[in-house]
């Protein structure tokens, strides 16, 4: 076994947070580690630190090894390229590699890493853009992969094919966790489990114990003034009176003491958080804007081509009324064309009158950015401030969040806010092409809740496979020119 990093004392500050605070790291050759955690958590930043991308402030590297790195979307040079034969498996045309589209360029940094001669690879987000084909493709490559792999990746599936450990990335602090995704998942709900348990211990003792203090003092508060109302009686009984206080003064002395030892133990027992609440969000349709149509969008005889090239022919389909329909296909066979043509009401598409489409694409929204979150929110949707902030803290904003203006939020704040606002705007059917690209995580489980209790009809384009098991009620293929419901 090869240790190929190690680094002590990882420490960096950003704005007056700290983004990471890591005292050691080990990085062995056998690793194969997912590296999960929020958008903004430092995770990128950790990559580039861990290669010798980014200089560290603090703190010490060693490295033994050497490494390729998958980036997100960036320059490629094709020239780098050595095995051609595995670009022609990724479906990359060395001839037209100077305008490739997201996924062709997805695959050719791929092919570049594991074309290689290195001990590892590190990877951020290598699944964005690539179709399900390529995914699977790239999931068979890195399983029989024999350097060491540290993959950034919001897709659990892959996760859960690839990675034998994960890395969790919160306040600055990882934590190891052993087994892919899914066993990941399963230890942190033991740990929520146990960590609810404790509390209620805890809650439950303090209670106890603060009932108790409050009896002690009351008690004791009773003989004082029993004491004080014999104290006034005649002086012909001041024996009586004198003895009598002393076995009371004696007693209040023992109840008081009875409480302090109470707040000690209160003391000792120390702030036992509760688990982070798992909060649930109820959308509701306006009766104004409700649909009786069974089936609100339907397409028949569909015919599309751009140049030479046909998209459809002859395609027919009927989308059913208040369904989470998926829509899946390789890269190029028409899932965002057919979205397009749906909002353009082209030839051979019947849509119901009172159809109010919100239409969410990853590079084609327009705001102003120097609006505010709630101001922004507040643009076309009927909800109530409180159920606002409910659905906003679900994707993972904070009440701090909420007062910021947009033109100070991330790349991953700014989808995970436009994803809310769409949900919470004035619509009867969504439209939500590749949804989950580039989210955190935590905010793709979100998203997955938000859409299942959706109380409208959702048509989606995605090629994460949980998030197709766990939203989609319908899927729909686009195949050979033609749209195919598989179920």
């Amino acid at each position: 076994m090869n240790l190929w990093i190690k680094a002590k004392d990882i420490y960096v500050e950003y704005m007056g947070r700290n983004i990471l605070d890591i005292d050691e790291l080990e990085f062995y050759d056998h690793d194969r580690i997912g590296l999960v955690g929020a958008n903004g958590a430092g995770k990128s930043t950790l990559l580039k630190i861990l290669l010798g991308e980014i200089p560290l402030p603090h703190g010490k590297i060693v490295r033994e090894a050497d490494f390729t790195y998958i980036p997100q979307l960036d320059d490629v040079v094709v020239d780098e390229v050595k095995d051609y034969a595995l670009m022609g498996k990724l479906g990359i045309d060395r001839i037209h590699a100077e305008n490739m589209s997201g996924g062709e360029e997805t695959r050719l940094k791929i092919a570049q890493a594991l074309s290689s001669e290195v001990h590892g690879i590190f990877a951020d987000e290598p699944t964005c853009h690539l179709d399900r084909a390529g995914i699977d493709f790239l999931i068979n490559q890195l399983k029989y992969y024999s350097g060491a792999l540290l993959i950034i990746s919001h897709d659990r599936y892959f996760l859960d094919q690839v990675v034998d450990k994960i890395w969790e990335l919160k306040d600055g602090k990882l934590t190891e966790y052993w087994g892919g995704y899914s066993e990941y998942l399963a230890q942190k709900e033991q740990e929520r489990q146990t960590q609810a348990a404790q509390y209620k211990q805890f809650s439950a003792e303090r209670d106890r114990l603060e009932k108790a203090i409050t009896d002690k003092r009351n008690q004791a508060r009773k003989m004082d003034q029993k004491a004080k109302g014999a104290s006034g009686k005649n002086s012909t009984e001041s024996g009586g009176r004198l003895g009598h206080q002393k076995s009371t003064g004696s007693k209040q002395k023992k109840l008081h003491n009875a409480a302090k030892n109470m707040e000690h133990r209160i003391a000792e027992l120390g702030d036992v958080k509760p688990p982070e609440a798992i909060r649930s969000v109820q959308f509701r349709l306006s009766k104004a804007l409700e649909l009786h149509n069974p089936f609100p969008i339907t397409g028949k005889e569909l015919r599309k081509q751009f140049g030479g090239q046909v998209v459809f022919e002859n395609a027919d389909f009927q989308f059913p009324l208040g369904a989470k329909i998926a829509i899946t296909g390789a890269n190029g066979t028409g899932k965002t064309t057919l979205f397009k043509m749906i909002l353009d009401r082209e030839h051979g598409i019947t849509m119901s009158p009172k159809a109010e489409i919100g239409y969410f694409a990853q590079n084609g929204y327009k705001f102003d950015r120097n609006q505010g979150v709630m101001e922004f929110i507040l643009e076309n949707s009927d909800y109530q401030i409180s159920e606002i902030r409910a659905v906003l803290a679900s994707m993972g904003f904070s009440h701090h969040d909420v007062r910021k203006e947009l033109s100070v939020l991330s790349g991953g704040e700014i989808i995970k806010l436009q994803l809310a606002k769409m949900l919470l705007g004035r619509y009867n059917i969504l439209l939500m092409d590749e949804p989950s690209n580039f989210l955190d995580l935590p905010a793709v489980e979100a998203l997955e809740n938000l859409m299942r209790n959706y109380a409208g009809t959702i048509i989606f384009i995605s090629h994460d496979v949980r998030l197709l098991e766990n939203v989609a009620n319908k899927v729909f293929e686009i195949e050979d020119r033609k749209i195919i419901q598989r179920a």
